[in-house]
């Protein structure tokens, strides 16, 4: 067992987590608040339920280990646009008034490793995909 897969693998973990809660939250507290709140920023209301999908259902395969490099790849994307749109003009740090956005670059920083790194222990893309492991190796 290799250091790098035990490292990835409890990023994965933890990123998986992150997203899943973040996820569930925007459901819990009414994601008919997340949607007004993109309309008022000036996004289209119904991108909050893909965006809380995306957590939630994404997260859970982080966590399980399917389709980690994709879903990975995802949540870099969610970063960028939720750091340009939301958390940018607030500085790294916040204003007082809101969040920086150190948190999105750390998130974005841990999705873009495992995008281009992936996570295969105890994953279930191994289980799945196990005959596809030499090719993707010699990569």
């Amino acid at each position: 067992m290799k250091k790098i897969e035990v490292s990835t693998f409890i990023l994965r973990i933890v990123l998986g987590v992150t997203f899943f809660i973040h996820g569930l939250v925007k459901f819990q507290g009414g994601i008919e608040n997340i949607v007004g709140w993109f309309d008022s920023i000036g996004l289209p209301g119904v991108l909050a339920y893909g965006v809380a999908v995306l957590e939630m259902v994404g997260g859970l395969a982080l966590i399980i280990g399917l389709g980690s490099r994709i879903v990975s790849a995802l949540f870099v994307l969610l970063m960028l646009g939720a750091t340009v749109k939301v958390k940018l003009a607030g500085g790294f740090l916040g204003n007082g008034q809101g969040a920086g956005w150190e948190l999105d670059l750390a998130l974005l920083a841990i999705a873009l490793f495992i995008a281009i790194n992936d996570s295969k222990m105890f994953a279930l893309d191994k289980v799945f995909f196990k005959g596809q492991n030499n090719q993707t190796q010699s990569l």
